[in-house]
């Protein structure tokens, strides 16, 4: 009985805890990212004026250099062919540097067809930038943006 409760216990905690895929070696090469994250002037649950993540505005390169894929809220990617992708976060994974945006792994719903419709998770690497200013808001609900850079790798 203990035996049965311990194990049921632990597949608990396992099942509770969001697993972060690992990039596959067979996965798309990374796409250079560069854009803007979008925060907005809120009240935060103690009342106080805070910048809060709203969306991003992005697009994606090629290894030549050329515009590919545009990312934007929801988040969602949507390739030259018209094919669209939106991710849904499977797990945090905050940078090493507070001043980088997170480093998030998604699972992705994509179109029917298209460069991007047997795309199934995005994971945002090494990123740079794209954190709400440090300096205080005061006028709700005043939009500000950041830049950022990162790496997305589709697979």
């Amino acid at each position: 009985m203990t035996t049965t409760l311990l194990t049921l216990a632990t597949m608990t905690a396992h099942a509770a805890r969001p697993r972060t895929p690992l990039i596959p070696e067979d996965a798309a090469q990374a796409q250079t990212t560069t854009g803007i994250q979008i925060h907005a002037c809120e009240y935060d649950s103690s009342h106080r004026q805070a910048r809060t993540f709203q969306h991003t505005e992005a697009t994606l390169y090629d290894a030549a250099g050329a515009a590919i894929i545009k990312h934007r809220a929801g988040p969602s990617w949507k390739a030259q062919d018209g094919s669209r992708i939106v991710g849904e976060k499977i797990a945090d994974a905050p940078s090493p540097n507070a001043d980088n945006t997170t480093r998030l792994p998604l699972s992705t719903h994509a179109s029917a067809s298209g460069s991007l419709a047997s795309v199934r998770c995005v994971r945002r690497l090494d990123t740079k930038g794209g954190t709400a200013r440090a300096t205080p808001c005061t006028t709700e609900p005043q939009l500000g943006s950041s830049p950022y850079y990162a790496r997305d790798v589709f697979w």
